[in-house]
């Protein structure tokens, strides 16, 4: 579970919208509503990669996705490390021999 959020969405789409509309720097927008200046600046970097702006960040879709697949990778690992440890197991079964109860 993630861990929560400091700042609102709502003050976060407000801040990165001012940015990005007055042209403003980054510095005064987040002393004016009292956000941390690299925390603001962090989120116009991760709006402009999501609108295709810049191509140096994943966009917060394919970190999303990015995400889903290592989780998945994990759990597909674990399931792949118990049929290893079954197969090894059966295959000591099928090796051993039988012996028929005595009368």
């Amino acid at each position: 579970m993630p861990a929560p959020r400091k700042y609102p969405d709502e003050l976060r789409e407000r801040a990165v919208r001012e940015v990005r509309s007055t042209g403003r720097p980054v510095a005064h927008v987040a002393r004016d509503l009292g956000i941390h200046k690299e925390a603001l600046r962090s989120w116009v970097r991760q709006a402009e990669a999501d609108s295709g702006e810049r191509d140096d960040r994943l966009t917060t879709a394919e970190r999303d996705e990015l995400r889903e697949l290592r989780k998945e990778v994990a759990e597909l690992r674990r399931a792949n490390e118990i049929l290893k440890a079954a197969s090894v197991f059966f295959a000591q079964e099928i090796d051993r021999p039988r012996t028929r109860p005595s009368r």
